[in-house]
């Protein structure tokens, strides 16, 4: 079975700093990681294909994911960033589209949960910004914490004709094994036609030193019952997901939380919704 990376990162700190690696918490993070050394992670735990996501606001970076989309066998799809409340945000999507690379812009993200404003997904400048991305026949990333849920929401249900995107089930509180709000705030949102989901760092929002498969079980669980394996895709989010687990472990834990799912269905959350949504195409075998 195919192996498609719904989300992955890329950071050279010799190039650009990453400013919301702080604390010793993340201090594990503070370092350079590089296509070699994803490739490495992804043959060691059967990734075929990737799709490459943005780390910061800048407007250096996606044209750098791009070109290293191009050169690489691995990378099938970038998420990017730009200013979604410029007033230019249709002529900058035409340009990244039109740089070396540019047929692998698939997506657009912007760092929602940094965002002070719980409504900044319902902005009137933002919600135009949105429309702009979903004329440019690409889809939106949301990466938001479960109280930013409400907002998104609200956005996927005023841009209809845009897919969103929910990153790492928009970051359940399983480290205080709760469920509620998540869990209705999820209920809503998958609830809306224009919206998949990422089955992606979980082990990340659990207890980074003693976590088990049994304690990510409910929220998997609920995302399977919200969403259904064909609009649910497997994510690694390495190398993030090292702060708690390797690669090969965030696949093992997959495996062991969506094994009750039939061929088709596995196929579907492994491979086939992120080849549908980021038209990712993966024609060599499983490593």
């Amino acid at each position: 079975m195919h192996i498609i990376d719904a989300h992955h990162h890329f950071w050279d700190l010799d190039v650009r700093d990453q400013e919301w690696i702080t604390g010793p918490e993340l201090a594990p993070l503070r370092r350079s990681f590089t296509l070699e050394d994803y490739e490495a992670e992804a043959r060691s735990a059967g990734i075929t294909a990737g799709v490459l996501v943005q780390t910061v606001g800048v407007t250096e970076e996606t044209p750098e994911f791009l070109s290293l989309a191009a050169g690489s066998d691995l990378i099938g799809a970038v998420v990017g960033w730009t200013n979604l409340t410029s007033p230019g945000i249709s002529d900058e999507l035409a340009r990244l589209r039109g740089l070396p690379g540019g047929e692998f812009l698939r997506g657009i993200r912007h760092q929602v949960q940094s965002e002070p404003d719980p409504g900044w997904l319902t902005r009137p400048d933002v919600l135009r910004g949105l429309r702009a991305v979903a004329a440019a026949g690409l889809v939106y990333d949301v990466v938001v914490l479960s109280h930013q849920l409400p907002a998104a929401i609200q956005a996927a249900a005023a841009v209809p004709e845009l897919t969103f995107v929910l990153d790492h089930l928009g970051k359940p509180p399983i480290s205080s094994n709760v469920v509620e709000p998540w869990s209705a705030g999820l209920r809503r949102f998958a609830a809306l036609p224009n919206t998949v989901c990422k089955l992606s760092g979980m082990a990340t929002e659990a207890d980074w030193e003693s976590w088990t498969v049994d304690d990510l079980r409910p929220y998997a669980d609920l995302a399977l019952e919200a969403f259904g394996p064909h609009r649910l895709m497997f994510g690694s989010d390495w190398p993030v997901c090292t702060l708690a687990a390797s690669c090969t472990d965030v696949v093992a834990y997959t495996r062991a939380l969506t094994a009750a799912l039939g061929e088709s269905e596995q196929s579907a959350v492994w491979s086939g919704t992120a080849a549908r949504v980021y038209r990712v195409t993966v024609d060599q075998p499983v490593l």
